[in-house]
């Protein structure tokens, strides 16, 4: 059974509360509940990890190699426009992943319209809310099929 990992940034475990005209009323542990059960519907296993800290997140993608995980989905949060030790992570494991974020991040800000993970993604999904999260997976098996 194909290996999945959902990967959340900081600030994500506050979905739900933390402006929700932007990200939703959705909370983060209802979102990975029901990503769990759409992956097990594909037939992938789906670990879920959440952390507001930049070496949390890349010990668990660093560990994902280790588990033979086949794919990964990111939300990195506020670290998509900060991070260089969280791409070149991404780098160095070569597992393939999708970038998705719940806002439209090219409406917003301008310092949101600039990724360090966009350009080594296997693609990326923005603006979709919550249900981003299912495309994510829905697009990951497609990949893993042709794989």
């Amino acid at each position: 059974m194909p290996s999945l990992l959902l990967i959340n940034g900081p600030n994500l475990n506050l979905l739900g509360s933390r402006e929700p005209d932007v990200y939703g009323v959705t909370k983060l542990a209802d979102i990975e509940k029901r990503c769990v059960g759409v992956a097990g519907e594909l037939g992938h296993e789906l670990q879920c990890f959440q952390s507001n800290a930049e070496h949390e997140l890349i010990d668990r993608v660093q560990q994902a190699a280790a588990e033979d995980v086949n794919f990964i989905i990111l939300n990195p949060g506020g670290f998509t426009h900060t991070s260089v030790a969280l791409r070149d992570a991404f780098l160095a494991v070569q597992i393939p992943f999708i970038e998705m974020h719940l806002s439209n991040t090219f409406a917003r800000e301008e310092f949101r319209h600039s990724s360090y993970f966009s350009d080594i993604a296997t693609s990326c999904l923005f603006g979709f809310g919550a249900f981003g999260y299912e495309l994510a997976l829905q697009a990951a098996d497609r990949h893993i099929s042709k794989s």
